[in-house]
């Protein structure tokens, strides 16, 4: 079985082109496998490209702990300049499947060369029970407290069709991140846990960002992430509605437009192909 690995900003990904075929394959014990640093070919997620009835193309993707999450925003980018790419949808503006909904992915194209791709990643989502959050409150939670390893922390939740739990700090240095980020993320607030989102306010439109991602643990970009960083930081009055997020991997472009949209513009690119031999595949595959 081929496969393709890409990244957007570092965040990687094997790729698994089912397109024209798909075969019967636990794709959950599939991104176990090859996602693994040392036993597979290593990423931070496994995608799946899959031919669709409601869009352009269908994109599914799993955590390397075998969950599937809803959306991810580098990965989408990677996708969308893939079947480009292949000749499956030779458009510069193209329509994709998720469990986050279909999503519109506006390419920068160059004499047919790929450049970068803009997202429009939807509405965010700040009703509690829709993140979803468990508490009685009703409306946006802007800065609530929070309690975790001893610590007491402001959040803000945000949904970018995936949970995120932003929080603003003023040094890195003195974030207690492996310790923090996974305890946030299986915190009995969020019943279907959440990413963690740890920002720095540079000036109104620059922001730097460490993400603990849900099933993945610490990645070098988040696109949703970043998405949901804006937000938190508009709605805290920290930053304007349109800034440069600086993340481990790179930069991202995020936009919280007047039509309340979301707009993230970033890159993608190829690492390298290669074939995943029958006996490196878990049994059941």
């Amino acid at each position: 079985m081929d496969f393709i690995k890409m990244h957007g900003l570092g965040n990687d990904f094997v790729c698994l082109d089912h397109f024209l075929s798909s075969p019967e394959i636990n794709y959950s014990e599939a991104a176990r496998r090859l996602c693994h640093r040392q036993l597979g070919i290593g990423g931070d997620g496994l995608i799946v490209v899959l031919p669709s009835d409601k869009a352009d193309a269908r994109m599914r993707i799993f955590n390397p702990d075998g969950s599937e999450p809803e959306m991810c925003g580098n990965g989408i980018r990677c996708f969308a300049r893939y079947v480009y790419d292949r000749g499956y949808v030779p458009k510069e503006t193209m329509t994709v499947e998720t469990l986050a909904g279909i999503l519109t992915i506006k390419l920068e194209v160059k004499n047919r060369k790929f450049e970068a791709a803009t997202v429009c990643m939807g509405k965010p989502v700040l009703e509690p029970k829709l993140i979803p959050v468990i508490t009685d409150r009703e409306g946006p939670i802007i800065e609530q407290e929070i309690e975790v390893c001893g610590h007491k922390l402001l959040f803000t939740p945000v949904s970018m069709g995936n949970p995120h739990c932003v929080i603003f700090v003023d040094d890195f240095d003195r974030l207690e991140f492996e310790l923090l980020g996974p305890a946030l993320e299986k915190h009995p607030f969020f019943p279907q846990k959440t990413n963690v989102e740890f920002v720095k306010i540079e000036n109104p439109s620059e922001l730097t960002m460490k993400v603990w991602e849900r099933g993945a643990g610490p990645t070098l970009a988040c696109g949703t992430g970043a998405c949901a960083s804006q937000v938190a930081a508009v709605l805290t009055g920290r930053a304007e509605r349109k800034t440069t997020i600086h993340l481990p991997g790179g930069d991202l472009q995020i936009e919280w437009g007047s039509d309340n949209l979301i707009y993230m513009t970033g890159p993608a690119n190829y690492v390298f192909q290669g074939q995943i031999l029958e006996d490196t595949l878990p049994d059941n595959l």
